[in-house]
């Protein structure tokens, strides 16, 4: 059994959803949790400080500890203040969960700044900035566990929805924040993941617990990302109706980078045409 005694937990985005399931799975599993939520509305605006502090408290009617934050996660300052009152309450940080997100739609020819820096605020800056503040407390501990949030419908084109230009962006870059992370963290003992989940929650419209594609069979993949038990970075978990499968993008054999990709050779653009059958060889990911 996977247990988590002692440690302490972020989980943004918790008041619902995912992050709910998270965050009562981690509690269950001895974490102290810090749930944090702003309660915003499915436009991204909005606040409701009873969301995240619903949860901590059916956490603590439970027999956890949990506690809740409300901040927005809209500047590297916020980010901060979230990670040092944690510090503040606990003394320490062991693991950060960026699950907070948004979903909308806007097609390119539509699409406004105030749109896209709101996708950025919330899936580059503030991961970006939470994990900024949390490593030096792992660093120090020479322990942490991040897990971030990507999504299937930004890693396959054929899972691609019109409209969800920023959202994919949003969820490919923290891909590369990852993959970065897990060099920066590696002689830290500092392990760095991404879940890919897929659930019915309200981003589906879905209010009540549905059938299949529940959110609780999402979070045990999350439970064993936050764990001492994984000591692998850079996977991405793909998780959904209760299966998990777990990938990574690694270089072919043979290749020295960047002087050789042990690929095919061509000088000019027409040779890339004639060979392009060749050259562009799917690979199953």
């Amino acid at each position: 059994m996977i247990r988590l005694d002692g440690q302490v937990a972020i989980i943004t985005g918790s008041g619902r959803g995912l992050g709910a399931e998270y965050a009562h799975l981690l509690a269950a599993s001895g974490a102290r949790v810090v749930i944090h939520d702003a309660g915003v509305n499915k436009e991204g605006t909005g606040f409701d400080p009873d969301v995240a502090a619903d949860v901590a408290n059916k956490i603590c009617q439970a027999g956890g500890v949990a506690i809740a934050s409300d901040v927005l996660l809209d500047s590297r300052d916020n980010c901060r203040s979230l990670v040092g009152m944690t510090l503040e309450k606990f003394d320490r940080l062991d693991i950060l969960i960026h699950n907070a997100g948004w979903v909308a739609y806007q097609s390119i020819p539509d699409l406004t700044p105030d749109f896209l820096q709101r996708a950025i605020n919330i899936n580059i800056e503030a991961p970006t900035w939470l994990a900024q503040a949390a490593f030096p407390i792992m660093k120090q501990q020479h322990y942490g566990r991040i897990v971030l949030t990507t999504s299937d419908r930004a890693i396959y084109q054929q899972y691609a929805l019109s409209g969800l230009t920023a959202y994919a962006m949003g969820k490919m870059a923290q891909i590369g924040l990852m993959n970065v992370l897990a060099v920066e963290g590696k002689e830290h003992s500092i392990v760095v993941n991404a879940i890919s989940p897929v659930a019915k929650t309200r981003m589906w419209n879905v209010q009540d617990e549905p059938e299949d594609l529940r959110p609780a069979q999402v979070a045990p993949g999350v439970l064993y990302l936050a764990s001492g038990e994984c000591r692998e970075s850079g996977f991405i978990l793909r998780a959904s109706n209760g299966q998990f499968t777990a990938c990574r993008w690694v270089e072919r054999d043979n290749v020295d980078y960047p002087f050789n990709l042990a690929a095919v050779e061509v000088s000019t653009a027409e040779g890339l045409a004639t060979r392009w059958q060749e050259i562009a060889t799917d690979v199953a990911f």
